[in-house]
């Protein structure tokens, strides 16, 4: 056996050398790009079966959650409505009540009872705004326009 390896030169022992670690590695990555190529095929196809369900689920999951919503907007809308007929049927009751009508009388028509003597009481600022009011309209239109405009950044009073 030492004869033969006498034989060789260097350089013939380092080509076959890299010759046999060529092959090695083109082997080696050979079987990879096999595994890889196995994989890839099957990464594929369950991505394809994924996005597949997941464009025919999406249609019908948005309907559902957008019915839902409309469901729940109605709902709610429901008890606003009921809410409203118990509001006017307690108003309906009051207002068969003759106490009731002659207090809303007095409140909002300013009635007095036989015998009764009614104030009315005057804001001082009302008569002070109705004053200035009044003065506004013995000028022409575009005096009033122009003191608008002055009057504008100014804070209120």
């Amino acid at each position: 056996m030492a004869g033969n390896r006498d034989r060789f030169s260097t350089a013939t022992r380092l080509r076959l050398l890299g010759e046999q670690t060529a092959a090695r590695v083109y082997r080696s990555q050979n079987r990879r790009q096999d595994r890889r190529s196995r994989l890839t095929g099957r990464a594929a196809f369950l991505a394809l079966v994924m996005c597949t369900l997941v464009v025919a689920l999406a249609y019908p999951t948005r309907q559902f959650v957008s019915q839902r919503n409309e469901i729940a907007e109605q709902e709610r809308l429901t008890r606003e409505a009921r809410q409203r007929v118990e509001e006017l049927r307690d108003e309906k009751a009051r207002l068969q009540d003759d106490a009731y009508i002659q207090r809303l009388a007095r409140e909002h028509l300013h009635y007095v009872m036989p015998g009764e003597t009614g104030y009315t009481m005057i804001d001082p600022d009302a008569a002070r705004k109705r004053q200035e009011d009044r003065e506004a309209t013995d000028r022409p239109w575009y005096s009033n326009v122009l003191e608008d405009v002055d009057n504008a950044d100014r804070p209120e009073r």
